[in-house]
Parts: C-alpha cells; structure tokens; sequence
C-alpha cells in the first residue's frame, strides 16, 4: 500500500514552516549579538540535530542490513524516508561551517588564523598544538568526505531496495546480499566518521577541551532520536491505516531499542562526566562548569527527561506496546535529545548571548526544521509502496512474534 499525504498533514506541517519561520525572523530581529552569533549557533544546534536523526536512521539500516535482520523489513520504508533528510541537514551544516570561514560568525575560534601566529597578541599555544588536525583545509576535506560518504550510501540503498521490489530468484538474493556486503562496509566508515564528526563540528567549539568519550556520546544521541523518530512515524502510519502487518511485537522491538540506546546514551553521558569530575583537572572541568553553574536546568533537565524518563516509563512490556504512550514518551525524549545538542553547542558557541537559554529563536527555528523534516519525510515515504515487495525476509518479518 503506498502512502497518500493526507490535506490535514499537509497542513500541519506548512503550519509548523509557517509559525517557525515567522518566530525565527523574530528573532533574528531581536538578535544583538557580534555577527548575529546567537542566531548561527541556534541553526548549528537544529542542522545537526536534525542530520543526526537522518544519520542515526542510515546506521541502524545499515546495521540490519549487514546482520540480516528479518524483524525490521516490515518498518525499513520509515527509515528510509528518515534518511532523506541527509541531503538536506548536509546542505545546512555546509552552510553553517562555510559561514565559520568566511568569520561570519565566530562559533569556531581556533578558525582565527591569529592564533597560530607567534607575532600576535592572540597567539595560542595550546591551539598552535593542535593544528594540525584543526585547520581548515584538512577540516574541509573530511567535513566534504563525511557528508558526501553519507549521502551516497543512503542513496545507493534506497536504490537497491526499490530495485529489489522488481527483483525474484537469483536476482533478489544478490541483490540482497549486495546489500549486506554494503552494509558491513558502511558501518565500517561510520564506526569513524561518528566519532570525528562530532570532534570536528561540536568539541571544537571549545577548542581547549577535549573527552575521548565525546564522539561514542554524540553518535547514540544520534541513534536514540532516531529510533525515537521511527517509532513515533510507524505508530502515525498504523494509525492511518497503513501498515497492516506491523504488529504489536514489531513496536515491542522498536521500544525496547529507544529502552536500550537510552541507556547506553546515559552511560557515556555519566562516564563521561564522572570520569572528569573525579579526577578534577582544570582544564577539563570547565566544560562542564560553565554548563551546570550557567544553565543548571536545561543540563539536569536533560539528564532527567533523557535518562529518568524512558527507564521508569518503558521498563514494562506493555508501555512498549501502548501506542499512545510510546508516542508520548517518544515525544519528550525527542525534546529531551534537542535540549541535549544545545547544552553541546550553546554555552561555547554563543557563551554570554545564551545567558537567558531557550529563547523564541531556539523554539521558532526547531519548528520550522520539524516542519521541514516532515515533509521531507512524508514526500519520501510517498514515493514508494510502505511494504518491501519481494525482501528475502519479508515473511519471517510479517510472521514475528515475541
């Protein structure tokens, strides 16, 4: 059964383009900051956000794909309409790293070539240290290598997996097992690329402070908002009446890995700070200094909504299986996740402007993306029948019980 975009959907998501675009040129009137800094910090905090559901999205496709998973062929359409927002979040996160060099905004300071100058007054030792990995044609190339990697393989596996609906016999199966062998490779570039990127892009803005368990950190607040966002679209599609198949024990899997990633996302988060916290370095705990001195809230909000919610409301079977309840849950742990990259990037890239927190143009702007995320989704999802017709899997997939 394809998917039909129904006018109430469509009018939805126009409206959240509208109301978000409306409040983000609000605030973008309102924003005095040097270089409009608050207003490129707020679009770096939404186009990784949002590219990061897109990416969480192609990592767990890949990885069902390169373990012959045959639970998920039922619900692999969502995910592929998750990933075709990478084309967009890339043309936004290039827009935002390409305004970083030109010094339209300052978010990335080791970018001030003054620091790796001896003469200068500005002269940074511990930056002059790093720059090797962090100057700007090295940053470039894997910024390029990373975003056009990831936009190939999400392109290259929604080709095949249309191609497959055509495909019986001999063809489908090495079809299929193309797919695995591409899978496997594609977990190999993103076993990497996830962990510089958030190097490059997030732990840079505080260029003097690095954690070497950053990158495991970004990558599952990127995988959990992404199980998140799937599991909120299959319980929207079975509503409408799509989807007939998907059962109660498909969401059951959904749940328990939205369950389970949060609890990984926990873990390196408390890791991470404990490790630091303990062993007290100057250096290191400024970090989180600025975060819990200057914003208590939104760092202890983020903590509680993304690690006391999902383990008190899903430890139960039957939560995930309540659809109204998962949708629920799912929705404050995709806020909780938001919140997550803003006390990332804020307090560094915009410091003083961000001393009043979430503001109009924060809200404003993470509507207009989700309005825009929508219907990218949407469109996607209705290019294409929901159910994969000829998957090697798909019996055992409309047959799975738990």
């Amino acid at each position: 059964m394809n998917f039909t975009i129904s006018k109430r959907a469509r009018t939805l998501s126009m409206a959240l383009v509208v109301l978000g675009a409306l409040a983000t040129v609000a605030g973008v009137i309102g924003d005095h900051s040097d270089h409009h800094q608050r207003t490129w910090s707020a679009l770096l905090v939404n186009g990784f956000f949002f590219l990061g559901i897109g990416l969480g999205a192609l990592f767990f496709y890949a990885l069902q794909n390169a373990t012959e998973t045959a639970w998920s062929v039922l619900v692999k359409r969502v995910y592929e309409g998750i990933m075709a927002w990478i084309p967009v979040g890339a043309i936004v996160m290039i827009v935002v790293l390409a305004a970083g060099s030109l010094h339209l905004h300052h978010i990335y300071h080791w970018m001030d070539a003054s620091l790796y100058d001896k003469a200068s007054p500005n002269y940074d030792e511990i930056m002059a240290g790093k720059k090797a990995f962090l100057n700007q044609p090295f940053f470039w190339i894997r910024s390029l290598v990373y975003l056009g990697t990831f936009v190939l393989f999400a392109r290259w596996f929604r080709k095949k997996s249309l191609e497959m609906d055509g495909l019986t016999g001999e063809s489908l199966v090495r079809t299929h097992l193309l797919t695995y062998r591409r899978g496997a490779l594609f977990l190999v570039f993103f076993a990497v690329f996830s962990s510089t990127l958030a190097w490059d892009w997030l732990m840079s803005i505080d260029a003097h402070w690095f954690s070497t368990l950053y990158g495991w950190y970004v990558f599952s607040g990127m995988w959990v908002s992404a199980m998140v966002t799937g599991v909120v679209m299959v319980l929207y599609l079975k509503r409408k009446g799509y989807l007939p198949q998907v059962s109660n024990s498909h969401i059951h899997d959904m749940g328990k890995w939205v369950f389970a990633i949060s609890f990984l996302w926990t873990y390196l988060y408390f890791s991470q700070f404990m490790l630091i916290w303990y062993s007290n370095i100057p250096e290191e705990v400024t970090y989180f200094q600025q975060r819990i001195n200057d914003h208590p809230w939104l760092t202890w909000t983020t903590f509680a909504i993304n690690f006391a919610l999902p383990m008190v409301l899903l430890m139960s079977r039957d939560a995930k299986r309540n659809p109204r309840f998962l949708i629920g849950v799912g929705a404050a742990i995709f806020i909780g996740h938001w919140l997550d990259v803003n006390m990332m990037v804020m307090p560094g890239a915009a410091g003083h402007d961000f001393h009043h927190g979430i503001g109009l143009l924060d809200a404003g702007m993470f509507t207009l993306f989700l309005g825009l995320f929508i219907t990218v989704v949407f469109n996607a999802l209705a290019k294409a029948p929901l159910t994969p017709v000829n998957h090697p899997f798909l019996e055992e997939s409309v047959h799975h019980q738990i």
